[in-house]
Parts: C-alpha cells; sequence; structure tokens
C-alpha cells in the first residue's frame, strides 16, 4: 500500500528528492578530481585561475587552502619539520643543577629590581638572569642584576625586532646547559608567588606556557597575508601574548627555526597586503607553537595582563590600585580571558587553567605595574605570594 502511494507522488515532490541526491553527485565528482590532481598532478599545465601570477604564487595560493593531509609539504618544510621532531623527542635533562633563566626584555632601567632581589634572594644556583636593554644601559641596585646584559639592538613594538630581541634572549640562556626553562618578562613586570612555588610549577609542568589561540576579527585572523602560504595556512595563525615561559626542547626548536621565521620577517609587517597591519610578536610563536606542537604548549600565559579597558595596550597599575585583595585575586584566578577582535568590543575567550591536568591558578607574573607602585608590593609581597603547587 505504502509503495503504490508513493508511485503516485506529485511530481513537485518527486524533484525535490532529486535536488539532494544531484548535491551528493556533485560532492563526489569534486572528491575525485581533487584526489586525481593530488596524485596525478600535471606540473607544465596552468589553471586558468592563476592567469598573472606566477607558477611558485599560483601554486602556493593554491595548496595554501588545502588542508594538511592533502597538500604535500615543500622541501623546506620536510626539513624544517624533521628537524624540529627529532629535538622535540629529546628527554629533558632535569636534575639538582636544573635553573630557569629569567629574560628581561627593556628599553633601559628596571623599576622593579628590588621587588625582583627579594623574591630571589637565598635561591642562588638555581637561576640566571639575562637583560636585553634595547636603549639605554640598566642601573642596578640588585646584585643578581649586574653585568647580566647581552648584546642588545634596537626594537620597535609591532615589528620583526622584538622577535629578534626574544631570539637573542634565548640564545644566550641556551649557552647555559643548565638552564631548562626559559621566562620571557618586560620591565613592568613582577613576580606573583614565591620562588619555590614557581620553581616547582615551571621545572616539573608538563607543557610550555605560551599563549595561542584563534581570533576570527580583523585583529586576528584577519591579519594573515596570502604570502604567507602555504607554509602558513590562514586556518592555522593564532595570536597570542608575547610573554612566555618555556622548556628547553622549545627553546632549540626556536632557535632552529628558518623556515616559519623568514615569512614572518619578510611578511608580518604593516604595507604588505591592503591595510593589514600584522604584528609579528603577536603572532609567530602562537601560530609555530600551534602547527609545529599543539599538545606541548598550555595555551595560556602565566603572566597575567588586563586587557578590559579594550585598547592597544593593556591597563597600567600605579600605587594608588594596589591593595592585598587586588593581588590575592590575580593570584587565585584559575581561568585565562582571551579578548578577541570579533565585533565591537571584542568577545571573551575562557580557558580553564591546569598544572599537570590538575586545575590550578593560571598566573606566576603580572604587568603592566607603574614605577611608583615598587615600595608597596615589596612591602605586600610576602603576604600574598604562595608556597604550594
Amino acid at each position: 500500500m505504502g509503495e503504490t502511494q508513493n508511485l503516485h507522488l506529485p511530481l513537485r515532490n518527486r524533484s525535490s528528492l532529486k535536488k539532494p541526491l544531484l548535491i551528493v553527485l556533485l560532492v563526489c565528482i569534486t572528491s575525485v578530481l581533487l584526489v586525481c590532481t593530488y596524485m596525478y598532478p600535471q606540473h607544465n599545465v596552468k589553471s586558468p585561475a592563476c592567469e598573472g601570477l606566477s607558477s611558485r604564487g599560483c601554486q602556493a595560493a593554491l595548496s595554501g587552502w588545502l588542508p594538511d593531509h592533502v597538500r604535500k609539504y615543500t622541501d623546506e618544510e620536510v626539513a624544517a619539520r624533521v628537524v624540529i621532531r627529532d629535538i622535540l623527542r629529546t628527554p629533558p635533562a632535569l636534575n639538582a643543577k636544573s635553573k630557569i633563566a629569567f629574560m628581561f626584555l627593556t628599553p633601559g632601567t628596571l623599576p622593579f629590581e628590588k621587588l625582583w632581589d627579594k623574591f630571589l634572594q637565598g635561591q642562588e644556583g638555581r637561576f640566571t638572569i639575562y637583560i636585553h636593554p634595547s636603549r639605554l644601559r640598566p642601573v642596578h641596585i640588585s646584585r643578581h642584576f649586574s653585568d647580566r646584559e647581552i648584546h642588545s639592538d634596537q626594537v620597535t613594538w609591532g615589528r620583526i625586532s622584538m622577535v629578534d630581541a626574544e631570539r637573542r634572549l634565548l640564545a644566550n640562556a641556551l649557552e647555559d646547559p643548565d638552564n631548562q626553562h626559559f621566562v620571557l618578562l618586560s620591565e613592568s613586570c613582577i613576580p606573583l608567588h614565591t620562588f619555590d612555588y614557581t620553581y616547582r610549577y615551571l621545572i616539573h609542568g608538563n607543557v610550555s606556557f605560551i599563549d595561542s589561540f584563534e581570533d576570527r576579527g580583523p585583529h586576528g585572523t584577519g591579519r594573515h597575508m596570502d604570502h604567507m602560504l602555504p607554509e602558513i595556512p590562514r586556518q592555522d595563525f593564532r595570536k597570542g601574548a608575547q610573554w612566555f615561559t618555556m622548556k628547553r626542547q622549545h627553546a632549540l626548536i626556536v632557535m632552529a627555526d628558518n623556515l616559519y621565521y623568514s615569512k614572518f620577517r619578510q611578511y608580518c609587517r604593516p604595507g604588505v597586503e591592503a591595510n593589514k597591519n600584522c604584528i609579528a610578536d603577536e603572532h609567530y610563536l602562537p601560530t609555530f607553537f600551534h602547527m609545529l606542537d599543539p599538545g606541548g604548549i598550555s595555551n595560556w600565559s602565566v603572566t597575567y595582563v588586563d586587557w578590559s579597558e579594550r585598547r592597544w595596550h593593556p591597563k597600567t597599575y600605579r600605587a594608588r590600585d594596589i591593595s592585598l585583595k587586588f593581588l590575592k585575586n590575580i593570584t587565585s584566578d584559575d581561568v585565562s580571558v582571551h579578548v578577541t577582535s570579533v565585533g565591537k568590543r571584542g568577545e571573551e575567550l575562557h580557558w580553564p587553567c591546569t598544572w599537570n591536568g590538575i586545575r590550578r591558578p593560571c598566573y606566576l607574573f603580572a604587568r603592566k605595574f607603574h614605577s611608583d607602585s615598587v615600595n608597596k608590593l615589596v612591602r605586600l609581597f610576602p603576604n600574598y605570594t604562595s608556597t604550594v603547587v
């Protein structure tokens, strides 16, 4: 009975049933053509879509949009990934001599040396200090910081020179084989916990704390340059704060990388494509680690910063803003917040913080603090820090 009813369906209904079948057929044909193109490439035939482009430019433009399991890696990518893979397979050499390298990227004087001196007191042999002063040689008040400057160069905010300074600090710190974790700090950074807490959190953590998230707005994915294709696909382009902490293996692959770094050096700057304003230090490391070792990073930074004012730079805290309650709120916060450039005010992405799979407070350091707050912070320091991870 049901079959007889189906035979007498109106023509309109029968034609509507054909539409999904037609779509499925078209998808199948397209898939077969893609597979054949991949398996039997015609190197000497140029697509009409590539008119006006060089062969290499055309190939980059087309292959950059293919997923990684379809696109063939270039010779340079294969070589880079082999080196990076072998470095990441090297087990960490942790022992009683393992140290943290604190790397300060600063224009000149470090206004919070007095606070850092208190933080480092009695911890000799468990840390090293490296300072990259981009403008003026600092005047020091702490013996821990004296003569710790490395060869430095000018740094311009938003340009590749910022990444160059980070790599320069890493290269110098890697010369000491006992340095097993590397922390990038600015002159406005302060410690939030005791040294012992910080040491255990970093040395015995199972990831590097590198900020990396997807911002689908104009100041995130909108900054991706087609010139970066095919090595850096748009879907892998990430954003994050530059203030990282990373394990030795990760520091080594940053120094070993030339392929991906060169893409950012050449193209991540204003004026390359239309009105895009790519900022290298916000995108290079987040994208690099998302592509090469996504499971080895936290995707959030252990350095607290306040973007609530939604400006180009984060909020600066002065002495009048600081209280014991304020500092304890930061040290107990266990949710990291990313602000995207989607919409007028930006969307907030909330990321729970875990340490070796256990929910823990997110932050070990904080910025930006004005120099007039140093004495108040030194006075409050023993009362807001934690001693147990």
